[in-house]
């Protein structure tokens, strides 16, 4: 395959088909100067999205229309006219992250597969080459989709010969204003110096996965020296920075021998005509942590030379600051962030897209019907104390049998950056009869997101009714004291529907729950985990038309084993000795097992390990409760018992350090 560096043989002719298009298009030379726009609809289009201080577009203002000129006619964005999101990404060949996000099979591969109906996106370049950029960008998606036989999204597909600094509307002021901020989207370069050189040499990088290297480039100068193919230790590296080819061994052994050599770091140049790959572990490799840096580099010639000749050669590391390479306009119109892409691949569009369809669904579902009792409203949760709010129930409980928690985390400001940087559980306590059996049981559970603001979630807690047993009730919500601070807001809802979550008719006859009991909590995930718990004895009133097992459990920590957040851990509740009923974490620790959940409300695109499955949890997503119809296991007016364990492997836990723990709030709920 063509490396990005060779395209731009294209002939020149194209480069005067941009003046042409530009021209034709009628924009600004310069975005930035409004006073510059040839028509007033561009002056108010880019006033439109900034905010009342004047100070720039912010996530969360509305977009205003705007067209493009694209390689096909044009595109025209109007308010409320499209079903679904658009993404607009700015490409640049300055970026070793978007060379290799295009130019990766696997990448180009997932959109034209994976992109959801209801996406479009606009492909725009921030270079003078915007017009070869556009038909490479164009072909490369056009092979793709025909390659899969997904034709029909290139329709969804849109590429503009206009660059982002020519457009004359306000789409540069957010790709400039925004910025670049993450690992990912700065344009990473290697800077080598040498004695009798003029001039540095400065090319694109990128850096190996983040998730398989202990060590991250430091801001000094190395001396660099070539070891080959890097596949083979070698003495000539030590206290250097390793030069070496790509191919002959995975980039892992690459990485592991010259770490084994005492290199400081690596770079990896890509051999003639490849483009910039991304570095990554395979397999049982990930299970080894490498302790130096690497990249991936093209192979400059003047350093190659250099090392050849036997001259000394100094590389530096530098991140230079970039406009943005993506933003998006949701379904409602509002401008979002998109978040951090962790390496190069268009699967975080599409995640993007997913949690944009989830937020679609989610608004038609807060339309039905329902008793609404606000609770917090963009309130700040830090600290012991958390948020904390008293509510007036309404009156006639008893005539809903249904309620869903309504809740949604954002941060301090309007930016992601804003956002605290780990996950942390974020848990609701109710206590409305003080006196009472129920006073501050857990009624919900959430997992924060790694800096990303955005997150709502619709639960049902239904079953837990009977918490609410007094006309006034508290609300606590909080995390650990020392988490940076969230904003939140939460509403109950209560409504009246049927088993299946359908508003129900006047004729069905309705099963309420009228009593839980308490049963177990979790607890240090230790070689005494299981000792702790002894059986419940229970009995069932005869009145009783219908008995379930409700529980919200995660597991957290990292002991020898990984548990309990990466390792498989089982769940289980006997009833009367011999009906085992048994919930397995089976995704923990898996590659991509929380991003399979983006459609349920999990926040894409964070800044940490957000992809990795957990143990009953997904960072920035809703804990659901694990509900289980028991009737049948048990006597009628006649005493029960129930015992719970949690085992690893099928056996009792037994970490030799740092035992992981685990979360539960646990209960039987009685219906009639």
């Amino acid at each position: 395959m063509a490396s990005l560096r060779s395209r731009f043989s294209v002939l020149w002719l194209l480069f005067i088909v941009t003046a042409h298009v530009i021209n034709a298009v009628g924009r600004t030379k310069l975005i930035g100067d409004e006073a510059a726009c040839e028509s007033k609809d561009n002056m108010i289009s880019v006033r439109s999205v900034r905010t009342s201080a004047d100070t720039g577009p912010e996530p969360g203002d509305l977009a205003a229309a705007f067209t493009v000129r694209t390689l096909d006619g044009e595109f025209s964005y109007q308010p409320g006219a499209l079903r679904g999101p658009l993404i607009i990404h700015a490409f640049t060949n300055k970026s070793g992250f978007l060379e290799c996000l295009w130019s990766s099979e696997s990448s180009l591969s997932s959109l034209v597969q994976n992109l959801p109906d209801s996406a479009q996106v606009l492909f725009l370049s921030l270079d003078d080459s915007a017009v070869p950029d556009a038909l490479w960008m164009r072909e490369q998606l056009q092979r793709a989709a025909v390659q899969h036989r997904k034709k029909e999204v290139l329709s969804r597909l849109h590429f503009s010969p206009v660059p982002v600094f020519a457009l004359g509307n306000w789409i540069p002021a957010v790709f400039y204003y925004w910025s670049c901020t993450s690992r990912n989207c700065v344009l990473a370069q290697a800077v080598f110096t040498s004695e009798g050189w003029n001039m540095p040499v400065v090319i694109k990088r990128l850096d190996a996965r983040y998730d398989w290297l202990v060590a991250r480039w430091s801001q000094k100068s190395y001396r660099l020296m070539d070891a080959g193919d890097g596949c083979h230790p070698s003495p000539l590296v030590e206290g250097a920075v390793a030069w070496v080819s790509e191919g002959n061994c995975s980039f892992f052994t690459k990485v592991q021998s010259m770490a084994k050599s005492n290199a400081t770091g690596v770079l990896v140049y890509a051999l003639p005509g490849n483009p910039i790959q991304d570095m990554n572990c395979d397999g049982d490799e990930c299970d080894t942590p490498l302790s130096i840096p690497a990249a991936m580099v093209h192979l400059e010639p003047s350093v190659a030379e250099a090392l050849r000749s036997g001259q000394s050669v100094v590389v530096s590391l530098q991140n230079t600051p970039s406009p943005g390479f993506f933003f998006s306009i949701d379904q409602q119109g509002a401008l979002a962030e998109i978040g951090w892409f962790l390496y190069p691949s268009f699967s975080f569009i599409n995640w993007q897209a997913q949690w944009f369809d989830f937020y679609a669904d989610l608004q038609t579902k807060l339309q039905r019907p329902a008793k609404v009792v606000p609770v917090f409203d963009k309130v700040q949760m830090q600290g012991e104390k958390g948020a904390v709010a008293t509510v007036d129930l309404p009156l006639g409980l008893l005539d809903f049998n249904t309620l869903e928690l309504d809740a949604s985390l954002s941060c301090p400001g309007k930016r992601d950056l804003s956002c605290a940087q780990w996950d942390h559980t974020v848990q609701l306590f109710i206590c409305c009869d003080h006196l009472g059996p129920y006073c501050n049981m857990e009624l919900g559970r959430w997992i924060t997101a790694f800096r990303r603001g955005i997150g709502r979630w619709l639960t049902n807690v239904s079953p837990l009714l009977p918490l609410l047993d007094s006309n006034r009730c508290t609300l606590t919500m909080k995390t650990v004291p020392w988490a940076m601070p969230w904003i939140v807001s939460l509403n109950l809802r209560f409504s009246i529907s049927n088993q299946t979550g359908d508003i129900t008719g006047e004729d069905e006859e309705e099963l309420r729950p009228f009593r839980v009991m308490p049963l177990y909590s979790g607890g240090t995930f230790d070689k005494n985990y299981n000792k702790r718990y002894q059986p419940i004895k229970f009995l069932v009133q005869g009145s009783t038309k219908k008995v379930e097992l409700y529980a919200v459990i995660t597991a957290h920590g990292s002991d020898d084993n990984s548990c309990g957040e990466f390792c498989v851990t089982s769940h289980h509740f006997l009833f009367n000795t011999v009906f085992n009923n048994t919930l397995v974490f089976d995704s923990a620790g898996t590659p991509l097992g929380c991003t399979t959940r983006v459609k349920e409300g999990a926040v894409p695109n964070e800044h940490g390990t957000w992809l990795y499955g957990r143990g009953g949890w997904c960072d920035g997503l809703q804990v659901n409760p694990w509900r289980v119809d028991i009737t049948k296991q048990l006597n009628v007016s006649e005493s029960n018992t129930v015992l719970y364990f949690g085992l690893f492997e099928g056996k009792d836990p037994n970490p030799s350090k740092d035992p992981g723990y685990i979360i539960m709030s646990s209960f039987l709920v009685f219906y009639k």
